[in-house]
Protein backbone atom coordinates (compact mmCIF):
# COMPACT_ATOMS: atom_id res chain seq x y z
CA UNK A 1 0.00 0.00 0.00
CA UNK A 2 3.16 2.18 0.92
CA UNK A 3 5.05 1.81 -2.86
CA UNK A 4 1.64 2.69 -4.22
CA UNK A 5 1.23 6.08 -2.54
CA UNK A 6 4.91 6.32 -3.24
CA UNK A 7 4.25 5.87 -7.28
CA UNK A 8 1.08 7.81 -7.22
CA UNK A 9 2.82 11.35 -5.61
CA UNK A 10 6.02 10.42 -8.01
CA UNK A 11 3.46 10.42 -10.77
CA UNK A 12 0.85 13.12 -9.99
CA UNK A 13 -0.14 15.78 -12.87
CA UNK A 14 2.02 18.87 -11.49
CA UNK A 15 5.37 16.71 -11.09
CA UNK A 16 5.11 15.80 -14.60
CA UNK A 17 4.13 19.46 -16.03
CA UNK A 18 7.72 20.54 -14.25
CA UNK A 19 9.67 17.28 -15.76
CA UNK A 20 10.55 18.94 -19.20
CA UNK A 21 11.54 22.12 -17.40
CA UNK A 22 13.74 20.53 -15.34
CA UNK A 23 15.31 18.47 -18.07
CA UNK A 24 15.58 21.69 -20.22
CA UNK A 25 18.02 22.96 -17.06
CA UNK A 26 19.51 19.91 -16.83
CA UNK A 27 20.68 20.21 -20.57
CA UNK A 28 21.83 23.84 -20.46
CA UNK A 29 23.74 23.19 -16.88
CA UNK A 30 26.13 20.01 -18.47
CA UNK A 31 26.70 22.21 -21.84
CA UNK A 32 28.37 24.98 -19.91
CA UNK A 33 30.61 23.20 -17.77
CA UNK A 34 33.63 22.47 -18.75
CA UNK A 35 33.47 24.35 -21.65
CA UNK A 36 37.34 25.93 -21.66
CA UNK A 37 38.98 22.70 -21.07
CA UNK A 38 40.09 19.94 -23.25
CA UNK A 39 39.23 16.36 -21.37
CA UNK A 40 39.97 13.53 -24.05
CA UNK A 41 43.62 13.33 -23.37
CA UNK A 42 43.75 10.26 -22.93
CA UNK A 43 44.27 9.21 -26.70
CA UNK A 44 46.67 11.32 -28.92
CA UNK A 45 44.43 11.38 -31.76
CA UNK A 46 41.94 13.11 -29.63
CA UNK A 47 44.17 15.37 -28.76
CA UNK A 48 45.52 16.51 -31.94
CA UNK A 49 42.28 17.05 -33.60
CA UNK A 50 41.00 18.86 -30.23
CA UNK A 51 44.08 21.20 -30.64
CA UNK A 52 43.19 22.13 -33.95
CA UNK A 53 39.49 22.30 -33.31
CA UNK A 54 40.57 24.85 -30.19
CA UNK A 55 42.61 26.94 -33.07
CA UNK A 56 40.42 27.29 -36.44
CA UNK A 57 37.04 26.42 -35.18
CA UNK A 58 36.74 27.84 -31.38
CA UNK A 59 39.29 30.47 -32.35
CA UNK A 60 40.53 29.82 -28.43
CA UNK A 61 44.14 30.09 -28.15
CA UNK A 62 44.21 29.30 -24.42
CA UNK A 63 42.22 26.35 -25.00
CA UNK A 64 44.94 24.68 -27.28
CA UNK A 65 48.23 25.91 -25.17
CA UNK A 66 46.51 24.19 -22.43
CA UNK A 67 47.27 20.85 -24.06
CA UNK A 68 50.62 21.84 -25.44
CA UNK A 69 54.19 21.62 -23.85
CA UNK A 70 54.81 24.58 -22.07
CA UNK A 71 57.58 25.85 -24.69
CA UNK A 72 54.83 25.72 -27.55
CA UNK A 73 52.14 27.12 -25.07
CA UNK A 74 54.49 30.10 -24.61
CA UNK A 75 54.68 30.21 -29.08
CA UNK A 76 50.79 30.46 -28.66
CA UNK A 77 49.79 32.78 -26.56
CA UNK A 78 52.63 35.14 -28.06
CA UNK A 79 50.82 35.33 -30.99
CA UNK A 80 47.45 36.65 -29.21
CA UNK A 81 45.18 35.61 -32.09
CA UNK A 82 43.98 32.52 -33.57
CA UNK A 83 44.89 34.12 -36.94
CA UNK A 84 48.33 34.91 -36.36
CA UNK A 85 49.11 31.59 -34.81
CA UNK A 86 47.31 29.72 -38.34
CA UNK A 87 49.89 32.20 -40.68
CA UNK A 88 52.89 31.58 -38.71
CA UNK A 89 53.10 28.55 -37.18
CA UNK A 90 50.74 26.26 -39.87
CA UNK A 91 51.15 28.53 -43.12
CA UNK A 92 47.29 27.75 -42.93
CA UNK A 93 44.90 29.97 -43.42
CA UNK A 94 40.89 29.47 -43.40
CA UNK A 95 37.99 31.09 -43.89
CA UNK A 96 35.77 28.20 -42.84
CA UNK A 97 37.20 24.66 -41.67
CA UNK A 98 35.04 22.41 -42.12
CA UNK A 99 36.53 19.29 -41.54
CA UNK A 100 39.72 18.29 -38.75
CA UNK A 101 40.40 14.46 -38.52
CA UNK A 102 43.77 12.43 -38.01
CA UNK A 103 44.97 9.92 -40.43
CA UNK A 104 42.61 6.51 -39.97
CA UNK A 105 44.42 4.96 -42.91
CA UNK A 106 45.43 1.78 -41.11
CA UNK A 107 49.23 1.80 -42.94
CA UNK A 108 50.91 4.35 -40.50
CA UNK A 109 48.50 5.48 -38.15
CA UNK A 110 51.08 6.99 -35.53
CA UNK A 111 54.54 6.20 -35.04
CA UNK A 112 54.55 5.11 -31.36
CA UNK A 113 58.08 5.26 -29.35
CA UNK A 114 57.77 4.66 -25.58
CA UNK A 115 56.01 7.94 -24.72
CA UNK A 116 56.16 10.00 -28.31
CA UNK A 117 53.48 9.70 -30.86
CA UNK A 118 53.65 11.22 -34.34
CA UNK A 119 50.08 12.06 -35.36
CA UNK A 120 48.98 13.16 -38.42
CA UNK A 121 46.15 15.53 -38.89
CA UNK A 122 43.71 16.05 -42.68
CA UNK A 123 42.32 19.48 -42.48
CA UNK A 124 39.97 21.07 -44.98
CA UNK A 125 38.20 23.86 -45.38
CA UNK A 126 37.66 26.92 -47.67
CA UNK A 127 40.09 30.10 -48.39
CA UNK A 128 38.60 32.75 -51.05
CA UNK A 129 36.09 30.65 -51.85
CA UNK A 130 38.42 27.92 -52.96
CA UNK A 131 38.84 24.72 -50.89
CA UNK A 132 42.08 23.69 -49.21
CA UNK A 133 43.18 20.45 -48.23
CA UNK A 134 46.42 20.46 -45.39
CA UNK A 135 48.48 17.75 -43.99
CA UNK A 136 49.83 18.25 -40.53
CA UNK A 137 52.17 16.25 -37.92
CA UNK A 138 52.27 17.22 -34.50
CA UNK A 139 54.48 15.04 -32.04
CA UNK A 140 53.00 13.87 -28.73
CA UNK A 141 54.30 13.27 -25.98
CA UNK A 142 53.19 11.87 -22.37
CA UNK A 143 53.48 14.01 -19.47
CA UNK A 144 54.18 13.15 -15.83
CA UNK A 145 50.39 12.60 -14.95
CA UNK A 146 50.45 9.72 -18.35
CA UNK A 147 48.29 12.63 -20.53
CA UNK A 148 49.31 13.42 -24.23
CA UNK A 149 50.41 16.52 -24.68
CA UNK A 150 51.55 18.56 -28.01
CA UNK A 151 55.26 19.11 -28.51
CA UNK A 152 56.35 19.85 -31.58
CA UNK A 153 54.73 21.04 -34.80
CA UNK A 154 56.69 18.24 -37.41
CA UNK A 155 57.75 19.58 -40.97
CA UNK A 156 55.00 18.87 -43.75
CA UNK A 157 55.28 15.13 -44.93
CA UNK A 158 55.23 16.50 -48.57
Amino acid sequence: MLKLQMMTHLFNPLMLKKLPIIFVFLFFLSACSGEEEINEIENPKFVAVAFFEAIYNEKDIDKAASICSPKLARLLIHYKTPQSVARHLFNMSFEKTIDIRPDDSGVKIRERFKDKIAVTIYIEGYYNESKVKHVKRLLLIQNDDDQWIIDEILKDPF
